[in-house]
């Protein structure tokens, strides 16, 4: 007797494991064929798809699922470029390869694994029959990983009316559990910070090389860089870092949450990090805004001494500011005088709107009784940033059951990226519960 085929939609790990085999490394992203594939998987179950690209190589893709219209639309988004795959990997990046209970490869965890188990969760919703509550909308998006201009910003800015009246959406980052003094924590994303990308131009006395000059651009520039990189900017305590720490301590032993609470102390903040080291690492870039040097750029001849260098900053802004608070830190910490010219700036809202985290909370208490659900401060930012621009709040929740030794971020852009297959299922029941329930 034939043994029936089991629907792909009820395979998530197949179906990471095919967006791994396609390389979508960003540049140049070349997304064209994957999407084509998840186009195909649609479209075989009955799925309206519409592709949306500014360029024909870069194309975006939209599938909607009717609901019975008592809620607003929820949207599911999600990227499938991921970054180069350098460095040695003990399994090929873009195989997909199934090894020791993990799914191996370059973007497995950001986000393809994310996306598999949004388009899981969806075919599985369009297969059952059963209405959700609402329209549920899938946006699986290109170019994340060099700032969305072909992804989320193009459609956001060009085709806003496909997400009208939507009002919450799910995405990256957040939902994989961490463990911390024996307890099971799930992060889920709130908030993020904000893009602030800077020049500085330091300017000071040109000169013949033969003649050293104290005080020029150069040496301006030395101690711009030594400060940033001896001194941390302002301490600000803001309500969402403040909710996500509480949160967080309240599951915490007594000893622990103290320590962590203290945290909140902004004339304590810096000399608590300093002492807690490697085990409060994470929550330094929630409490700063944070100005990270990348690129260095003056001089033209080797005999000449420059009047003009310029700094590249990689600055991270918290919820709530904006680029002129960050400016007037900058040269209060490095008592220099330089222009400051905003290259991007991605503001998100001050405040994020919870009314949907109960949902989400609710659903992974019921598929892991240890669950301790806590809202989480992203120091990164993710496609959340242009949606937020509609008026949509994005929630980091693509549910991994995780290893307690599985450092989960210091695998996200590294070598050996990989994702335990059996999370695939948790994830795809989470959000397939989800579907069914927000109101």
């Amino acid at each position: 007797m034939p043994v029936p085929s089991v629907a792909v939609q009820d395979r998530p790990v197949e179906i990471l494991q095919r967006l791994l085999r396609f390389d979508t490394s960003n540049p140049p992203g070349n997304e064209r064929e994957c999407v084509d594939w998840i186009r195909g998987l649609l479209e075989d179950l009955g799925c309206e798809v519409r592709i949306l690209a500014r360029d024909p190589s870069r194309p975006n893709l939209i599938a909607r699922l009717p609901g019975r219209g008592v809620s607003a639309p929820l949207l599911l988004q999600g990227h499938v470029d991921v970054v180069a795959a350098r460095g040695d990997w003990r399994h090929e990046p873009f195989a997909g390869e199934l090894h020791d209970g993990y799914v191996w490869g370059r973007g497995a965890l950001d986000m393809k694994g994310g996306v598999a188990m949004m388009l899981a969760a969806f075919m599985r919703a369009k297969a059952s029959g059963v209405l959700p509550p609402g329209d549920v909308i899938l946006c699986v998006l290109a170019d994340e990983e060099a700032g969305s201009d072909e992804g989320a910003n193009y459609l956001v800015n060009e085709h806003p009316e496909l997400f009208k009246d939507v009002r919450y959406a799910i995405g990256e980052f957040g939902g994989f559990t961490m463990t911390l003094a024996g307890r099971r924590l799930y992060p889920i994303m709130v908030a993020e910070k904000q893009v602030c990308w800077t020049r500085a131009t330091i300017r000071g006395p040109a000169g013949h090389g033969s003649l050293p000059l104290r005080g020029g651009a150069m040496g301006k520039l030395g101690q711009v860089l030594h400060r940033l990189d001896r001194r941390r900017l302002a301490v600000h305590v803001t309500p969402v870092a403040r909710s996500m720490v509480e949160a967080i301590a309240a599951e915490l032993p007594v000893a622990v949450a103290v320590a962590l609470r203290g945290l909140l102390v902004a004339s304590v903040t810096d000399r608590l990090l300093d002492v807690l080291g490697e085990r409060a690492k994470a929550f330094d870039p929630l409490l700063h805004h944070t100005a990270s040097a990348s690129i260095v750029s003056g001089g033209e001849k080797i005999n000449v001494i420059p009047g003009e260098v310029s700094l590249d900053l990689d600055c991270r802004l918290l919820p709530g500011f904006g680029p002129e608070d960050l400016f007037a830190e900058l040269r209060a910490l490095t008592g220099v005088e330089m222009e400051l010219e905003v290259l991007r700036y991605d503001a998100v809202a001050a405040e994020p709107n919870l009314a949907l985290f109960g949902t989400l909370a609710e659903t992974l208490r019921e598929l892991d009784p240890m669950a301790k659900p806590v809202p989480l401060l992203l120091p990164a930012v993710t496609d959340g940033r242009f949606f937020s621009r509609l008026g949509i709040q994005t929630y980091g929740f693509l549910p991994m059951q995780l290893p307690e030794d599985m450092a989960f971020m210091d695998l996200i852009h590294a070598e050996n990226e990989r994702l335990p297959a059996q999370a695939m299922e948790f994830g795809t029941q989470a959000l397939g519960r989800v579907l069914e329930r927000f109101v």
